[in-house]
């Protein structure tokens, strides 16, 4: 349900009866909201919170720096795994199957918590046709970073865990790529509610994970703006 209404929330043009442009557009922009991070491929859900500040050269252009950090929590199973681990944990599984250590059915999982920080720059595309509501698209290029805390429920995945990251903690560094956009809906000129929506994808501990994974970030929040009118 949250997904669904954030994502029409950031989507639907709900242009205005009012057909006035704009007569405000401040230099500087200020935003902060809450954020629903969510990678399918890895059964990820994550929710936390999204910073952007933006400057606004002239009534269409932007230029901004966007920040946020989710946390969450799910497993990685055998089957998410690069092929050469794969080959190496399944020659190790069957030994101890085969010596009665563990039985046949025995399946890896490995749980683990993620938490996930993004760093965004560039510029923005903004339709201000409309008073009450102001429709933006851009270009989603920056940074993920993700520190994932590994648990290990039984020995076998302790010694998995072992392997992957002595310490516990495994982090990675990667880009991602995507396209984004959303509407922010004006109460006067200088506040409104933003709500926005980027598809990225991205591939973090590519060493240990064979597949990258496609990302939604939903974010809702209010924002300010001020400073000299760029309107005029």
């Amino acid at each position: 349900m949250l997904r669904a209404l954030a994502v029409l929330a950031a989507l639907s043009p709900l242009a205005p009866h009012a057909a006035a442009q704009q007569s405000y557009v401040g230099l500087f922009d200020l935003y902060g909201g809450f954020t629903y991070l969510d990678s399918p491929n890895l059964n990820l859900d994550q929710r936390g919170f999204h910073l952007q500040a933006g400057i606004n050269p002239n009534r269409w252009l932007a230029f901004g720096f966007d920040y946020s950090r989710s946390t969450g929590h799910t497993d990685i199973t055998a089957d998410q795994l690069t092929t050469s681990l794969q080959t190496q944990l399944g020659t190790q599984i069957g030994t101890l199957i085969a010596t009665g250590v563990i039985p046949p059915t025995y399946s890896l999982v490995v749980p683990f918590d993620a938490t996930t920080q993004t760093f965004a720059a560039g510029p923005q595309l903004m339709i201000r046709h409309w008073s009450a509501v102001t429709l933006f698209v851009r270009p989603a290029l920056g940074a993920i970073h993700e520190d994932a805390t590994l648990h290990a429920t039984d020995p076998i995945a302790a010694g998995v865990v072992a392997q992957l990251a002595p310490s516990g903690t495994k982090t990675d560094w990667t880009v991602f790529y995507g396209f984004g956009g959303g509407s922010e809906f004006n109460f006067g000129p200088h506040f409104s509610l933003r709500a926005q929506v980027d598809f990225v994808h991205n591939h973090l501990f590519s060493d240990v994970l064979k597949n990258g994974r496609n990302t939604v970030r939903l974010s809702i929040g209010p924002a300010i703006h001020f400073g000299p009118n760029r309107a005029k």
